[in-house]
């Protein structure tokens, strides 16, 4: 969520061209403290505005991740953990493997470093698969002694967890590959929102989903939480009668701005509801500790609700009684549950089972369209020569590169406005939606439909003039524009 972290406002003046035409040469790569320095100056022109990604301002191509935001920001970090969801018969176990997925969903953040990638334009869009195994342990806590095997480095006594359902590390090459389809498609510009799509047809599986932030800058770090149109990751098991599950953001924080050391920790509330079961669970995260250490732990429980009044949010609302699991441990490093309402550390090891060890794994690699199959506004396209700049070390030129793909986008807003016409986005039915759900177009579904059988060809799905959108006129005087 943090990616999507975006702004807009007058970049620095790029450097001069070599005035005998020559090709431009690789500048001084800025060291972390001078990113971070430059960052902080430019954030401290914000202190007190609501929302810092409804302003969009522009950072210098010196401070970016050089990689587009659609392709950097997704869920599927360990696809082994999504392909797994639905597995078990028993539905207390089904909400295990949705919260087993759930705690990978930022491996980028728990192995790796905060960064912010390009701002996305409208009309963008990106697409991908993963193959991965059908590789994770099997969860079913009614027989956990019998069925999860134990770890032959964990011996009797230990404080480790003595058994453990984490998926494994992912294999770049699986021997029974199960594809995972993605598509993904900035769906308005004002606000920046972004609708995407995971689809794995093999596992009846299919998650969507809106991306959209808040951002404040408080002076010391970003707080970031979901935008309106966020209402979480909606997660539907075709063969468990189309149970869904929701899966909602808990806000954030991007710290160690003054101390010059990036950081992600969340230190509020994010809840996992399933009607159709009746289950959920509510996950506390907390962010400091004691003398204000940042711990990155969360608690949580998992219990019968009722979803016609859903009036339990805190751990503290549940009756002991109705709790049917507990959870707990540090998100980015290992975290367990056991069965019952008892508290998590009056049982002893052995009754502890890991249900996440984030150590042993790393982001899955995408499978990504060959660069001649790609359309002009798809993500690696668009953004290919800003991206090979920054990488030759050219920051001015990348920078100027950056400012035009920027300007075109609002001289094709103010081209809009001024002939009436709404966009539309392409693959996608609305450009937001107040349930949280975005729905495929024909063309949508069509190019997921090709990615399942690895052909990328877009022929016959957008015809002449729709690679940026769909355009609608509207009556005179009611001019809309998602811009």
């Amino acid at each position: 969520m943090f990616s999507a972290f975006t702004g807009r406002s007058a970049a620095p003046a790029p450097a001069a061209a070599p005035a005998d035409g020559s090709a431009p040469v690789a500048e001084e790569h800025p060291s972390d403290g001078n990113k971070l320095s430059t960052f902080l100056s430019i954030l401290r022109k914000f202190i007190g505005v609501a929302d810092l990604a409804s302003v969009r301002f522009s950072l210098p191509s010196q401070l970016l991740e050089p990689t587009p935001n659609l392709e950097y920001w997704n869920y599927l970090d360990a696809p082994n953990a999504f392909v797994a969801i639905g597995t078990a018969d028993e539905p207390v176990d089904r909400m295990l493997e949705v919260l087993r997925f759930w705690f990978t969903k930022d491996l980028k953040y728990a192995k790796g470093k905060p960064c912010k990638p390009y701002n996305s334009c409208l009309g963008e869009f990106f697409r991908c698969n993963w193959e991965t195994e059908d590789d994770a342990p099997r969860i079913n806590t009614k027989a956990l002694g019998e069925t999860i095997s134990r770890p032959s480095s964990v011996k009797s006594g230990s404080s480790r967890a003595a058994s453990t359902v984490s998926v494994p590390a992912t294999n770049p090459k699986p021997s029974k590959p199960i594809r995972i389809s993605y598509l993904t498609e900035q769906t308005s510009h004002h606000p920046p929102v972004s609708a995407f799509y995971i689809d794995c047809p093999e596992k009846g599986l299919h998650a969507k989903g809106f991306d959209q932030i808040t951002a404040k800058f408080t002076g010391t770090s970003i707080k970031v939480m979901p935008g309106e149109h966020n209402l979480g990751i909606f997660i539907t098991l075709e063969k468990r009668n189309h149970e869904t599950y929701q899966l909602t953001h808990p806000p954030a924080h991007l710290g160690g701005i003054l101390r010059g050391a990036l950081s992600v920790t969340v230190g509020d509330m994010a809840y996992v509801t399933c009607p159709e079961t009746k289950l959920k669970a509510i996950l506390r995260y907390y962010d400091d500790g004691w003398l204000g250490r940042t711990t990155n732990k969360v608690e949580g429980i998992i219990f019968k609700y009722d979803p016609e009044n859903d009036d339990k949010m805190q751990i503290k609302d549940v009756p002991q009684e109705d709790i049917l699991i507990r959870l707990g441990g540090p998100w980015k490093e290992k975290v367990v549950f056991t069965v019952g309402p008892k508290p998590l550390d009056s049982h002893p090891a052995d009754q502890q089972t890991t249900i996440i060890d984030i150590a042993p794994l790393s982001v899955a690699p995408k499978v990504l369209p060959p660069t001649e199959q790609q359309l002009p506004n798809e993500s690696l396209t668009l953004w290919g020569k800003v991206t090979e700049a920054i990488h030759a070390r050219q920051f001015s030129r990348a920078t100027t590169l950056k400012q035009e793909l920027e300007e075109a986008q609002r001289e094709k807003a103010r081209d809009r406005e001024k002939k009436g016409e709404s966009w539309q986005p392409v693959f996608f039915v609305q450009a937001t939606d107040k349930a949280g759900k975005p729905a495929l177009t024909e063309k949508g579904r069509e190019v997921l439909k090709r990615a399942q059988v690895g052909d990328w060809s877009m022929d016959g799905i957008l015809e002449a003039g729709e690679v940026e959108g769909k355009k609608e006129v509207v009556a005179e005087g009611d001019v809309k524009t998602s811009e």
